[in-house]
Parts: C-alpha cells; sequence; structure tokens
C-alpha cells in the first residue's frame, strides 16, 4: 500500500538521519524496525484502529504514525530533518558511504551535500583525514560520478546470470575447494545492490589476480588477500570474499544475511552463552557448514529466502517450501496468435520436454491492441486451433486460453458468452495501472468474483525499477480469492515477480490458491521460472498452495469448479 510506502521511507530517513547524528543503537535500531514492519505489512495502516497491535510497533511509533494519517508528515522527522544539512541524505547514496562515514566528511571537512563533496575531494580537502587514504578517495571520487547516472539497484534477473557467469570462471581454476553465491541474490530479492562472491582456495594469491583481471571490469576498487572488490561495466559492484575452507560455512551464513537475522542469531547466540561472528559459532568452535551452526543454536536449517527475520525463529522444522521440481503446469503462455514467437505445438513440444503435463495458451485480448490481441473471430478459430493441436500430441494437454484484459472498469474484454468457450482464462490489467487504491480495488475484486475466471494475471501490473502500478488493498482481494477460489498469479518474469513476497505469503496464510507462470512470449522464457520460484519461497510458498503443482486430473478437477 503507497501509505505503508511513505510512511516507512520517512521511518527509515529517521533512522539514517539518527545514525549520522551518532545516537544509540537501540534508538535506530528500533526506528528501522518499524520502517521493516511497514515495508511488510500487507493491510494498509491507515485501516487498522490500534496500530500498536503490531508487534514492533510501540506507543512513541505510534503516535508519529497517527500523527502522519492525519496530517501528512511528522513533526518530529521534519526536527530531524533540520538538525543536518538537507543535502546530506543524498550523499549516503554514493558507494561505500555510510552513515559513519557521512558524519564525519560533514563534521571534519564541511561536505553538506553532493556538491560540496565534489569540491572537497577536487582541492584535497579530504586528503588529510583519517581513515582517508588516496585509494578510498579515488574511489569515493569514482563512485560520485557513477551515482548519478544509475539507480545502484539491478534487477534479480541481471544479476544472478552475471553472478553465475563469474563465479563459474572463476571454478575453473586450480585449487578451488568451496565457492558459493551469497548476499541478497542468495536470499532472492528482486533488486541487487551488489553481488557478494564467496570462495576458499588453496591458490588465494591466483583467485585474487584472476579476478581482479576479469573481462569487463571498469573499475577494481580492492584487490587484497582477503577481499577484491570490481565495477564492471554495466555498473554492477561484484565482492570476492576470499575465506579459509574450514570457516566457509560461517561466512556463507553471515553474508548471506540478511543483517536482521543475522542479528537473530546472535541474540540466540548469546541467550545460550554462545558467540556467533562470521568466523565461527563458539565456544564448539563450529564453522565448516551452515547446517552445524542451526544445529548447536537448537535450530532447523533456515533456507536463504526467509532468513529476515519475518517469524523464521518459531521454525521447529526446515519449512517445506515450494522448489523448481514441483511445477507440472505452465498456465500463462503466448503465441504467435498475439505478440508470443512460438506456435501452439513449439511451445507444447517445449513444455512436455520440460516435464509438464499441462500448458495453457493465453493469448491476448482484443483490447490489446499493440500485442496483437484476439477479435472474437480469431479467438474462436484460435480455440479450434488449440483442441486440433491437443489431440495430436501425446503425453500432455494443451488447454485453450487466453489472456483477458481486466478494463478500468472491473469488466472483461470478451462476453461471457465466448469466455465460456475457453478451457482457461487469465484475467489481467494491462491498462490505467495509475488508479486509486479503491478503484483498483473495485476493479479486481470484480475480476475474482467473476465465475469464469481461473487466475488472476500479475495482479498490481508492476514493472521492478519502471512502474509501480496498481496499488489495492491486497486483504480484501485475498479474501474474495479465498472465497470464489480464484488463483492469484505469481507471475515469474523478473521484470514483474508480481505478486511480491509479501503478498504471496499473506494469501498462502489466508488460505488462497496461488498460480506460478512464466508467462512465456519465447522459449527462453521458460527459464525465467527460478525467479518467480525465489519470490513464492521468500513468501513461504508451499507446493500444497500452488496450482501448477496439481497432479494432471486433479488441476483439470479444478479447472471446472464453477
Amino acid at each position: 500500500m503507497s501509505t505503508n510506502t511513505d510512511v516507512a521511507k520517512i521511518f527509515n530517513a529517521m533512522a539514517t538521519i539518527l545514525e549520522i547524528k551518532g545516537e544509540s543503537g537501540f534508538k535506530i535500531n528500533a526506528t528501522v524496525k518499524v520502517a521493516r514492519v511497514l515495508e511488510n505489512l500487507v493491510e494498509d495502516i491507515a485501516t487498522i484502529e490500534d496500530v500498536t497491535t503490531i508487534s514492533g510497533i510501540g506507543k512513541s511509533s505510534a503516535s508519529k504514525i497517527k500523527e502522519f494519517l492525519e496530517s501528512g508528515e511528522i513533526s518530529s522527522y521534519e526536527e530531524l530533518r533540520q538538525s543536518i544539512p538537507p543535502g546530506l541524505l543524498e550523499v549516503m547514496r554514493v558507494q561505500g558511504l555510510g552513515p559513519k562515514k557521512v558524519r564525519q566528511l560533514w563534521q571534519e571537512a564541511d561536505v553538506v551535500d553532493i556538491a560540496s563533496l565534489r569540491t572537497a575531494i577536487d582541492t584535497g580537502k579530504l586528503d588529510n583525514l583519517p581513515r582517508m587514504g588516496k585509494k578510498t578517495i579515488e574511489n569515493i571520487a569514482d563512485a560520485l560520478s557513477f551515482v548519478e547516472s544509475t539507480s545502484n539497484r539491478e534487477r534479480l534477473g541481471i544479476a544472478l546470470p552475471i553472478a553465475e557467469s563469474i563465479l563459474e570462471e572463476l571454478q575453473k581454476l586450480p585449487g578451488i575447494t568451496h565457492s558459493a553465491i551469497a548476499g541478497s541474490i542468495r536470499r532472492g530479492k528482486e533488486t541487487i545492490g551488489d553481488i557478494d562472491l564467496l570462495v576458499s582456495t588453496t591458490e588465494p594469491s591466483l583467485l585474487a589476480e584472476t579476478f581482479c583481471e576479469l573481462e569487463g571490469i571498469s573499475k577494481v576498487f580492492a584487490h587484497g588477500e582477503t577481499k577484491c572488490s570490481i565495477r564492471l561495466g554495466s555498473g554492477m559492484q561484484v565482492d570476492l570474499r576470499i575465506i579459509d575452507e574450514e570457516q566457509f560455512g560461517a561466512a556463507l551464513l553471515y553474508f548471506t544475511g540478511s543483517k536482521e537475522h543475522c542479528i537473530l542469531l546472535r541474540e540466540i547466540a548469546i541467550s545460550q552463552d554462545k558467540k556467533l561472528n562470521e568466523y565461527r559459532l563458539e565456544p564448539a568452535d563450529i564453522s565448516a557448514t551452515e547446517e552445524a551452526i542451526y544445529k548447536d543454536l537448537q535450530l532447523p536449517w533456515i533456507p536463504p529466502e526467509i532468513r529476515e527475520d519475518r517469524g523464521e525463529r518459531a521454525c521447529k522444522n526446515t519449512p517445506n517450501l515450494l522448489t523448481i521440481n514441483d511445477i507440472k503446469a505452465d498456465l500463462h503462455c503466448h503465441t504467435t496468435a498475439s505478440d508470443g514467437h512460438m506456435s501452439i505445438e513449439e511451445l507444447a513440444t517445449i513444455a512436455k520436454a520440460r516435464g509438464y503435463h499441462t500448458i495453457a495458451v493465453t493469448d491476448h485480448s482484443q483490447s490489446q491492441g499493440q500485442a496483437n490481441g484476439l477479435k472474437p473471430d480469431r479467438l474462436l478459430k484460435h480455440i479450434d486451433a488449440i483442441h486440433a493441436v491437443n489431440e495430436t500430441m501425446d503425453g500432455i494437454t494443451i488447454l485453450a486460453g487466453s489472456e483477458v484484459d481486466i478494463l478500468p472498469d472491473g469488466t472483461l474484454d470478451y462476453d461471457d458468452e465466448l469466455l465460456a468457450k475457453l478451457d482457461i482464462i487469465v484475467a489481467s490489467p494491462h491498462a490505467a495501472l495509475s488508479q486509486s487504491t479503491e478503484d483498483a480495488t473495485k476493479r479486481l475484486l470484480a475480476a475474482i468474483e467473476h465465475p469464469l475466471v481461473h487466475i488472476i494475471g500479475h495482479p498490481t501490473g508492476r514493472i521492478i525499477n519502471k512502474r509501480k502500478g496498481l496499488e489495492p488493498d491486497m486483504t480484501t482481494l485475498i479474501a474474495a480469492a479465498v472465497e470464489h477460489n480464484t488463483a492469484l498469479e505469481i507471475n515469474a518474469n523478473s521484470y514483474r515477480l508480481d505478486l511480491r513476497d509479501i503478498h504471496i505469503r499473506a494469501a498462502a496464510e489466508a488460505g488462497a490458491m496461488l498460480s506460478m507462470n512464466t508467462d512465456s512470449h519465447r522459449p527462453e522464457d521458460f527459464e525465467q521460472l527460478r525467479y518467480g520460484i525465489l519470490t513464492a519461497r521468500r513468501g513461504w510458498l508451499e507446493a500444497s498452495r500452488c496450482i501448477n503443482c496439481m497432479e494432471h486430473d486433479v488441476l483439470q478437477t479444478w479447472l471446472v469448479r464453477n
């Protein structure tokens, strides 16, 4: 919800200002926690009568939230903002400058904004500051010029293949014993700030040298014995940490994060008179594997995707989260009939080769003129063509469907008589994606309640880093989806990942069914499935709540449920 996002941004900014000012860690962490609670809250905070009933929000924070809801601002935040130069928060965007370093620059070099940081660098004002060597200043200068040309966060679908490619290259070296991708990529976050790689080797000098000479590097930030940092031509920063083999598990746990999960584990360790850091769990000196560390802390192994301090502490066993092998069907795909690049036969052949028992052909409806959407007469012929191919192909069921536009007023793009001729209907919003929360909720609610609709496709219509899409009342939509047995889609395309993780978890916990689809237009699009799986796992989704995991006959029965 937009209100949640707006208030969370304020609390995050407050925490940053507090840290710049050198306030207590307790105060800072409490403020950050409120921001995280708001970011992960599915309900609109404005609809909750007593926000103190939400874990992590105390009376003081509740009064600030109430003030924002009533006036649109928080007076204590305004006071905090006025206590530091207004441009100082912008300086935080520069890679490598955290709150403590920014405080130093402010207090010791009169840096108050981006312009004064440039001046301080160019005039040599930073040269004699403590812990500000020549190399550090060069890195700050380089990052400063870069910050204006990038958002500093890349889609998971871009970052993960880059990380895998680099790691594959390093694994060819002699002496490599362990290697892994860590950080937010391993946790499956939808956007990535930088890439974290961990490698243990008997040839550390060779590893560091090879890494710092990889093809496509635009900048080497660090070339050390235990850490190397580079920037690729694409703008992504990649950090390599060279780890002792016997400490690899502890390092992987620490550098995977999240920060909040690591704090949680350290608190648990302290409560058991133990000490956990990036090197080992003491006093037992356990460090080789993550599993051994969790076991010694009397915890089940926690999958990386849910290491966010969102309830994993209560797990008695390792959650049985959805895997790519659970998927037995794809129920949202396109062919050359609309804007796809595969024939019906090619689409079905690819699906069969992937081991699927069912594939749905869901080309665009008539309102999508730019996507060659099908007019009613074309759709009728297309249905016949799909059924004809289905009759000739063994080992897979091909469903005749459509991705039908949910029009701005909530009506569907075809009349009910035509819709009834389809095997499956994916109803999706494509236009008017800046509607108010109220209008967006009514629009999607109408589609969920329609007796012929099976799946609500990419419900918000967002495009990551480009378009925020609709912001409906997800609690209302999820309740309606449960009541009408309508599935909500997890669109696996890394541009979309819609539903997002917090909505997936809310839907699954409420008892809704979800559908995991690739929205494939080309053969290679099927490989996008892994991004959807990562997102689903971040939402704690299990196979039992995903219709794509149903066996053939069970799915067919579900499709004719209404």
